[in-house]
């Protein structure tokens, strides 16, 4: 089986070269990521330029683009051939709940199912224990072949920032939703032009049992199925109704 890696912290980031070294000692691997940090880049594709592919490694090559862009490229086979899986991370920081609307994790790994491959999408919920992570993929990787889950489905993987044999184990969650993000902050323009940070995410609202929330605070890996159909059809009936009446 070959694997390409992808992520949105870039190339040189702690947790994807972790992950690569790992997995290239059981698997066939080609790395493609971000020449920089593109966290936040959601499904964004670059539709303004070309892209440019640079060969770094025997197996690894940086695009000036996003994520998704570069999930894009190397399953198109323009990317040094074929590839079977698709594993994007390992992220820096938890991708729970309503983060996996704005993920350029999960968005790589999303691109990958739009183009027909398995993926996952592995967060480390903190910046300590990269080398959790990766064995956590190892293991589910040896029992993928036994995994069969509808087309369009990825899986959100995340993982306790914990010594590997302190893990409590695996639960299969339901994504939690944090409240309304926080204001954005205002920061300095030597200009004086009028300039913003984001806010910062807000706490878990809804981080109660079965959610990945309360399964990581507990020690346990969060693996969530993720599909790409947002239409919400407990919603269909009512609206049906309402558009009957509406004269066009």
């Amino acid at each position: 089986m070959r694997i390409l890696i992808a992520n949105d912290d870039g190339i040189d980031a702690v947790g994807i070269q972790i992950l690569v070294k790992r997995l290239q000692q059981d698997y066939a691997v080609l790395v493609v990521a971000p020449d920089r940090n593109h966290s936040g880049a959601s499904n964004s594709l670059t539709l303004n330029r070309p892209l440019q592919p640079v060969k770094v490694a025997g197996n690894q090559y940086r695009v000036d683009g996003t994520p998704t862009d570069c999930v894009n490229l190397a399953l198109s086979g323009l990317i040094d051939g074929e590839v079977d899986l698709v594993v994007s991370g390992v992220n820096h920081g938890a991708n729970l709940g309503d983060d996996v609307i704005y993920s350029g994790t999960v968005a790589a790994a999303m691109e990958a199912r739009h183009l027909g491959r398995p993926a996952l999408a592995v967060s480390l919920v903190g910046n300590e224990h990269f080398d959790t992570a990766a064995e956590v993929v190892m293991r589910l990787l040896k029992d993928a072949h036994t995994l069969s889950v509808p087309a369009g489905i990825l899986l959100n993987v995340n993982v306790p920032d914990l010594p590997y044999d302190e893990l409590k184990g695996i639960q299969v969650t339901r994504l939690g939703y944090r409240h309304q993000a926080q204001a954005p902050i205002s920061a300095q323009h030597p200009k004086g032009l009028p300039s913003f940070w984001i806010g910062a995410l807000s706490e878990p609202h809804d981080a109660s049992e079965g959610t990945d929330f309360f399964a990581v605070e507990n020690g346990y890996v969060s693996i969530t199925p993720i599909h790409t159909d947002m239409t919400c059809y407990e919603a269909k009936s009512s609206l049906e109704q309402w558009t009957d009446t509406v004269n066009l």
